[in-house]
């Protein structure tokens, strides 16, 4: 059984989203079991009604709430009886846990999983990598999307041997091309760290790095991961998320503006449909940690039922890959501390 702890709060639409999440996980994995924290008599009032195997579920009282506006540090010290902390406490002090999926503040767990969980073997440090959907069909992953701002050459190479193990052992992408995010393609372009990073990145055996990657590249097809600093990752991320879905709702504006447009949605609204669930983050759940002792999994603040239970099935991925021992293998050879 594969026991995965799910901080119920902290999000825009917590508990309900995260309970909706659980049930549906447990029903599609029956090697699962799971651990919510949170307030008990919250939880136990969202679950009332809803159909779940009870012999795979258990709840751990924690009644307070770490806000996104809250500075991390002082959150993870002052406010241990916390969703989150509790969360975090569980995995760090039992083995039979595997992991843990949280939507709470993305700082609060970065600090918890520094200071709480600690780092795999020759890891600097952890990083968050997302996946996105590819226009010709499969994902991208963008490491790292918010954990370091402040980084050197050797973060982004242990960020490329980390993230192309993890496209490779749990989405099944064999040698997966590795894209450096700069302002152009070409090798002399970019800012000193950039420079450095693509030279290191280019000797570093067992990555297959095909060099620089510009932003608008992103989802047409030619790379499986792509390495950046976190700032420039999460904005990346977002900044694509969000020029979708605007497109989207344009697209839906015009189409309602004259008969003749309305004419023609009506034929095309499969395809419609097919192309806003393509660029749905929810279907595609969370960013996973790479990087840590144990697994963890931060979810969108918004993310809805759907979200949550495929961040839970991102934990699940993880542990049976073994993602974590494969990373501790590799990385001896490359760590330049």
């Amino acid at each position: 059984m594969i026991k995965i702890v799910l901080d119920c709060f902290g999000g825009d639409r917590s508990p309900s989203a995260n309970l909706d999440g659980a049930v549906l996980a447990l029903s599609r994995f029956q090697d699962l079991s799971l651990i919510l924290t949170g307030d008990e008599t919250a939880l136990k009032q969202g679950l009332s009604g809803k159909d779940y195997d009870r012999s795979r579920l258990e709840i751990v009282h924690a009644p307070e709430v770490i806000g996104v506006d809250e500075k991390p540090t002082d959150a993870i010290r002052l406010k241990k009886d916390s969703s989150m902390m509790q969360a975090v406490k569980l995995l760090r002090e039992n083995e039979d846990i595997a992991g843990m999926v949280t939507v709470g503040s993305t700082g609060a767990i970065v600090a918890a999983a520094m200071l709480r969980i600690g780092r795999l073997k020759n890891v600097i440090r952890p990083a968050f990598c997302p996946i996105m959907p590819k226009i010709p069909g499969g994902v991208v992953g963008v490491c790292d999307s918010g954990a370091n701002v402040d980084i050197t050459p050797a973060h982004l190479q242990q960020f490329a041997i980390m993230g192309s193990l993890y496209m490779e052992n749990v989405h099944g992408i064999e040698k997966p091309r590795v894209g450096l995010l700069n302002i152009g393609t070409e090798e002399e372009k970019g800012d000193q760290l950039r420079k450095e990073a693509y030279k290191l990145l280019s000797n570093t055996p067992n990555i297959n790095f095909t060099g620089n990657m510009e932003a608008r590249e992103l989802l047409a097809g030619g790379y499986d991961l792509v390495v950046c600093d976190g700032f420039s990752g999460n904005v990346l991320v977002k900044s694509t998320e969000g020029t979708a879905l605007q497109m989207l709702r344009m697209l839906k504006s015009r189409i309602y503006s004259k008969n003749i447009y309305k004419l023609g949605a009506a034929i095309m609204k499969p395809m419609f449909t097919e192309i806003k669930e393509f660029m749905n983050y929810q279907n595609y759940g969370g960013s996973v940690m790479l990087g840590t002792r144990k697994v963890v999994v931060k979810g969108h603040g918004s993310s809805e039922g759907t979200a949550i239970a495929k961040c839970i099935e991102q934990a699940r991925e993880m542990q049976v890959s073994s993602l974590g021992e494969k990373i501790e293998q590799e990385l001896p050879e490359y760590v330049k501390g």
